[in-house]
């Protein structure tokens, strides 16, 4: 895992836009190209992304995608989670397929998008992050495996120049400590839509939330739960990249992990304990 620096395959992609204006139609095109050498009609997996007000983002996540190295078949569906910016154009200047929610929230965005995929499997990506070239072949061979029903990744946090790439490591090695310890009894609390697969059967008999609550993914996950095993991808060469802005809300990355400990401090003793069945659709987080 990379402790001093960001992965060297990540600044290809850093696109220097704000607005879908400065994007230039080369690199529309040369996304593209590689989109119609590796999408597939009669995909084995699908690739869901719920997107909301990423009209740049968005054209970030799809390059490496798009970059993705494998022999399996797959394809791409986005769907507009009723943006306000300019996410629907970004979109139709992809060759992915696309849909559009009006129902605000990852889960109806997420059940909308399963719901129209004709794979066996289907992976969660985020709109915001960016996908090594192995990710998909690393997700199947854990997904594929007999009496899996879902499977999620690790993900890293793309360090800002202001900021020293250890700290980012320092967290991230935490966070994958208490990841083992809640796989035990509680793994669906590990299963994020930024690197999260599952079985597309089972997903549509669990279903997702169809109201914007957060942690659809990990209820869909506790709901699949009865149908197979839940299993982690621990590969460093697969971790998936984002943003450092969620861990940045609380102010500076110390403050952000010592209120990060403090939480799991308290809820330690709890995950020792499977979770008592329970309405995912109904309870709040």
């Amino acid at each position: 895992m990379n402790v001093f620096s960001n992965p060297g395959w990540l600044k290809p992609y850093e696109y220097p836009f704000n607005s879908l204006d400065q994007v230039p139609q080369s690199v529309f095109n040369e996304i593209n190209a590689r989109l119609d050498e590796r999408i597939s009609r009669t995909p084995l997996v699908s690739i869901v992304i719920a997107a909301y007000n990423e009209e740049i983002n968005l054209i970030r996540a799809i390059g490496t995608l798009s970059a993705i190295e494998t022999k399996i078949p797959f394809d791409i569906i986005v769907i507009n989670n009723n943006s306000s910016d300019r996410t629907q154009e970004t979109m139709d200047r992809l060759h992915i397929q696309r849909l559009f929610q009006p129902i605000q929230g990852c889960g109806p965005a997420r059940q909308l998008g399963q719901e129209h995929s004709t794979s066996q499997y289907i992976l969660l990506a985020d709109a915001d992050c960016l996908y090594p070239k192995n990710w998909l072949d690393e997700m199947m061979k854990k997904l594929t495996q007999p009496g899996v029903v879902c499977v999620y990744g690790r993900y890293s946090f793309i360090a800002p120049p202001d900021i020293p790439r250890w700290q980012f490591f320092i967290h991230e090695t935490l966070k994958d400590v208490m990841a083992e310890i809640r796989h035990v009894k509680r793994p669906y609390l590990n299963a994020y839509g930024i690197s999260m697969g599952y079985v597309r059967e089972a997903g549509l008999k669990a279903g997702y939330i169809t109201h914007n609550t957060r942690g659809d993914d990990g209820r869909l996950c506790f709901d699949m739960m009865p149908y197979g095993r839940v299993v982690q991808m621990k590969s460093n060469s697969a971790r998936v990249w984002t943003g450092p802005r969620t861990i940045l809300q609380e102010g500076s990355l110390i403050h952000g992990l010592k209120t990060r400990i403090g939480k799991e401090i308290k809820r330690a003793f709890t995950y020792l304990f499977p979770h008592p069945p329970h309405d995912t659709k109904t309870s709040h987080n």
